[in-house]
């Protein structure tokens, strides 16, 4: 990530956040985008600068009746506006966190929360051209981009895809218009599935397709792409990316889902081959349950599929909510920084990212 689209962190001790402890936010303003998405901005309880990379999430924890719960939610803001940070949210039928913050959260709450984490940023190189694309609330770390590029005043070749469910779900829609209007070389399209509450909506209509993107985006195999969105949303993009010529290198998407992907099979010959791969017995030891685990699975994801209760929220290695205690056992942990060496030479590891090389016996 080029210097320019983050904060500097030259200024004196103290003034930063500290993105390895949990600390209290204070929420500042909550904002109305759609029917169902709201944005929160918050500052930090201490004054402090936010020093993030456009595209990475903050870990909040809530108590909800009495329950602790943790969510990786992507910042939307700008990291150039420095002094608060934004997260917007769907409320998710059924959706314990979501809905709560909805229902709860106002100016002057307070949440406690440990980041910037993530991978999902820019390419450094200022003038790569991009093919940014969102699925409904996936938008949120593609337009902290889309900001900070404003911000920086830097001008690379952008089309912009977000889709949603009808024009009244498009997020940031006044915004995003404003902005293609003023930006050079930023192109828009919206692409929502159906008119919906507006049938004077001209625009186009519509899944995301192969024949769509060879119009929209006729240079696509020379394109780097971000995408966001849900999983299956994810899938579609990256198969038709891939197929169109975008080299792997150059495809690149954020998801806190991965082990809904892995339940699902994403890859079905990977599914085929995990049922017939070596299975080892996974024990909890507090929930007293066993359960059989395939070589090829993730710990997390055989646990779901089981109904063991763990907690978990980006699914990847990179926020430690899943974090456990191995008792007895060994695993083949690939993770994305999510835990320290010295958590690990003590014994803990991440399911949702571990394979089993054993049986195992876990502290949950």
């Amino acid at each position: 990530m080029a210097t320019e689209l983050a904060w500097p962190t030259s200024c004196a001790p103290g003034a930063y956040w500290n993105r390895e402890a949990d600390q209290d936010l204070v929420c500042v303003d909550v904002r109305a985008e759609t029917h169902d998405v709201k944005t929160f901005t918050f500052r930090a309880r201490e004054e402090r600068y936010f020093s993030f990379t456009a595209g990475q999430y903050f870990l909040f924890e809530l108590d909800i009746d009495g329950e602790a719960h943790s969510r990786c939610y992507s910042v939307s803001s700008s990291p150039l506006v420095p002094r608060a940070i934004a997260i917007t949210v769907k409320r998710v039928e059924g959706g314990k966190v979501s809905n709560w913050l909805h229902d709860h959260l106002a100016p002057g709450s307070t949440l406690r929360a440990t980041g910037a984490s993530g991978t999902f940023t820019l390419p450094a190189q200022a003038d790569t051209p991009l093919l940014l694309v969102s699925g409904g609330s996936g938008i949120t770390p593609v337009m902290s981009m889309v900001r900070a590029l404003a911000d920086a005043r830097r001008y690379p070749d952008v089309v912009f895809l977000h889709a949603a469910r009808t024009p009244a779900d498009l997020v940031f829609r006044d915004e995003l218009l404003y902005r293609a209007k003023t930006t050079p070389n930023f192109r828009l399209l919206f692409l929502p599935e159906r008119a919906g509450d507006e049938p004077g909506y001209t625009g186009v209509t519509g899944r995301v397709s192969e024949a769509l993107l060879k119009v929209a985006v006729p240079d696509l195999a020379q394109r780097t792409v971000m995408c966001c969105g849900p999983a299956p949303f994810m899938k579609a993009v990256r198969e038709l990316a891939l197929a169109l010529g975008v080299p792997a290198g150059r495809y690149f998407e954020e998801s806190f889902d991965a082990a809904v992907l892995d339940e699902e099979g994403a890859a079905p010959a990977a599914a085929a081959a995990a049922e017939a791969a070596a299975t080892f017995k996974v024990s909890f030891a507090k929930q007293d349950k066993c359960i059989a685990v395939g070589a090829e699975q993730s710990v997390l994801a055989a646990a779901r599929q089981a109904g063991v209760r763990l907690p978990s929220s980006c699914s990847n290695g990179l926020c430690g909510t899943c974090k456990s205690k191995l008792v007895s056992g060994s695993v083949d942990m690939k993770h994305n920084g999510g835990i320290r060496q010295r958590e690990v030479d003590a014994g803990f590891f991440l399911p949702c990212c571990s394979r089993p090389l054993s049986d195992l016996v876990i502290d949950r």
